[in-house]
């Protein structure tokens, strides 16, 4: 076999094909999301942007598949020191530097390139740091006690706490609840007795039962410890019909706009219902509308074979580390499209979170296509060992 062969079979084909497809969806959706609205008056090519945007993105997998996961292990305090600074800068810029933007202290502002949210970067940079930190103490502590493993979640609950403090100064909860969601998922994995997880987890499923019961039943109790618009979300979210021309709009008009488009949609371009950030976080409902549920199923099938990809991929690696990286990407991404579509149908609350590679924007995009660049060298450089003999696709 030839070197140029070798090369080509390195790359993870499948991978980068559910790429492609992800691109083509975002680009139809959003070139009819800008045709409508305020921003059919806004001289902005949105979806011409999300393809260079993408385009980017490509450039930096290439670019990350000649580094091993090594070489990002051991820079992983680097990328992660630098992150937290991004994240101070955020609190100490002038306004001119970081305008406020939809609520939220968020986002940078440069010259050419646009805005900048750092907060999506952090997301990859925590993963490696965590993946790190917890195959290291696996690796130092053979012998697993009750007291290991709580060494374990405090290096990890510091590790995570840093980002999250910063965040909520911001404040940015949707992007809180992403963190959380990313360790969650590798505590699961982490080898941690259950005996420590599982009061835990009966203790927050208990605590938010609790909360939504009392934002229900004992309005004026819960109210002594929550914002007037904290409260407004949730009562807009369980009843949004009597909120439908304020804090509900967006989820009125967005479930109107997905039901609409019943079976097979109304097709590209022919759209009636208006939804306010269509081109963003309720893309959804674009793809809803003009394809109907044929379209928005196979949208929700596209984020099944990723995840399907990349569970057979942390399945099959020989590296501990590569396995805590693969659960904190999985579990990011499962949760953006999980409360991205639920909130666009009621499901779950508005919490302002995009539909990963889908909805328009740089900053996600990118922050996305960089985590997927560590599985792309996982496989460059680990697939004599790390698949079996057979082809995998």
């Amino acid at each position: 076999m030839n070197t140029q062969n070798q090369f080509s079979d390195r790359i993870d084909w499948g991978l980068a094909t559910l790429l492609i497809l992800f691109m083509t969806a975002s680009i139809l959706a959003i070139s009819s999301a800008q045709t409508t609205g305020q921003y059919a008056a806004i001289n902005t090519n949105f979806a011409l942007r999300q393809g260079v945007i993408y385009i980017v993105g490509f450039g930096i997998i290439a670019g990350m598949m000649f580094l091993d996961m090594d070489q990002f292990r051991r820079i992983a305090w680097i990328l992660y020191g630098f992150g937290i600074v991004l994240l101070v800068g955020l609190l100490v810029a002038p306004e001119a530097i970081v305008p406020y933007i939809n609520g939220a202290y968020s986002w940078y502002r440069f010259p050419v390139i646009g805005t900048l949210q750092p907060s999506e970067f952090m997301k990859t940079f925590t993963i490696i740091v965590l993946a790190r930190v917890v195959s290291s103490h696996n690796e130092n502590y053979s012998d697993r006690t009750v007291k290991t493993d709580l060494l374990m979640l405090g290096k990890i609950g510091a590790i995570v706490g840093l980002p999250l403090l910063l965040i909520s100064q911001q404040p940015d909860l949707g992007t809180m609840l992403v963190f959380m969601a990313i360790t969650a998922g590798i505590v699961l994995v982490s080898g941690i007795t259950w005996k420590l997880l599982l009061p835990f987890f009966v203790t927050v499923s208990t605590a938010g039962a609790a909360i939504v019961s009392l934002v229900i039943f004992a309005p004026d109790i819960i109210g002594r410890y929550f914002d007037d618009y904290q409260l407004r979300r949730i009562y807009s979210w369980l009843d949004p019909h009597t909120y439908s021309s304020g804090d509900s709009y967006q989820l009125t008009t967005s479930m109107s706009a997905i039901g609409s488009g019943e079976i097979f949609g109304k097709g590209y371009l022919d759209r009636q219902v208006y939804v306010p950030d269509n081109h963003t976080d309720f893309i959804f409902s674009v793809v809803g509308e003009e394809y109907g549920f044929i379209g928005a199923s196979i949208v929700v099938s596209l984020f099944f074979l990723l995840i399907y990809h990349l569970t057979k991929v942390s399945l099959h690696t020989k590296s501990p580390f590569n396995v805590y990286v693969c659960a904190g990407i999985i579990s990011m991404i499962t949760f953006h499209a999980f409360q991205n579509i639920g909130m666009t149908i009621q499901l779950l609350p508005i919490t302002g979170i995009p539909l990963p590679l889908i909805s328009y924007g740089g900053s996600s995009l990118i922050g996305v296509m960089f985590a997927l660049g560590l599985i792309f060298s996982m496989r460059f450089h680990h697939r004599t060992y790390m698949f079996s003999s057979e082809r995998e696709v």
